[in-house]
């Protein structure tokens, strides 16, 4: 089905009824906006021009401003677990398992800059929005959970230090990769050090992995 719409300057633009595809389009866009502008700098009507739709279907999808924010954070949410998942942890071995795992989150942030600030916002509102959300909640209680069975493992084949928390070591791996983006231009301006240069990329990566391992791995393990 395709509908006709008549645009501001007076030209008709067309455009397929997908409602599937103009929600997703939707959430694109907005998510960009909520990152660079916050929920207050956000505007309907900038998202609204972007996505080629208006702000009464915006409206209809999403009900309010506060609502398309929430969606777009549980939506960033959903991506970085539904990308962890696929990882297929359960098929390595613990020490291998856990620094593939750190290497995507490492790797996962620093390409997706957008989920970031949009944690940085909703940490402005003190976490308000998510406090609303059993899917946000329930995701990253099923990637504490993933973590833990990594950890187990590891426990059992006598690889991993015993008296570790799962909780405690996402914080680490989370902490340690959100800082390289969170604040990256404020560290490499203050240093006059290139952050964002690959091979120094790929050197933190390789020192945040190494990091990880060392806390978690039996240190007769590892190797110097």
């Amino acid at each position: 089905m395709t509908t006709h719409k008549v645009a501001a300057n007076g030209k008709e633009r067309t455009r397929k009824n997908d409602p599937v595809r103009v929600q997703a389009d939707i959430m694109r866009v907005a998510t960009r906006e909520f990152s660079e502008k916050g929920l207050s700098g956000a505007r309907i009507d900038e998202i609204a021009e972007k996505t080629k739709t208006s702000k009464r279907m915006i409206y209809y999808y999403f009900k309010d401003k506060e609502t398309l924010y929430l969606k777009a954070l549980e939506r960033s949410y959903q991506q970085v677990r539904q990308q962890e998942g696929e990882l297929e942890l359960d098929h390595l071995e613990p020490i291998q398992a856990l620094s593939k795992l750190v290497a995507f989150t490492f790797e996962h942030h620093i390409k997706n800059p957008d989920f970031i600030r949009m944690v940085m916002i909703e940490n402005i509102h003190h976490g308000r929005f998510i406090e609303q959300s059993e899917l946000i909640q329930s995701l990253n209680a099923g990637a504490v959970d993933e973590l833990q069975k990594v950890y187990r493992r590891g426990l059992e084949t006598g690889q991993f230090r015993p008296g570790l928390e799962a909780l405690e070591l996402h914080w680490l791996i989370s902490a340690l990769s959100f800082f390289n983006v969170s604040n990256r231009y404020t560290f490499s301006r203050i240093f006059n050090w290139d952050q964002n240069a690959a091979s120094n990329q790929e050197k933190l990566a390789s020192h945040v992995i190494d990091m990880v391992l060392r806390y978690v791995v039996k240190p007769e393990l590892m190797a110097d």
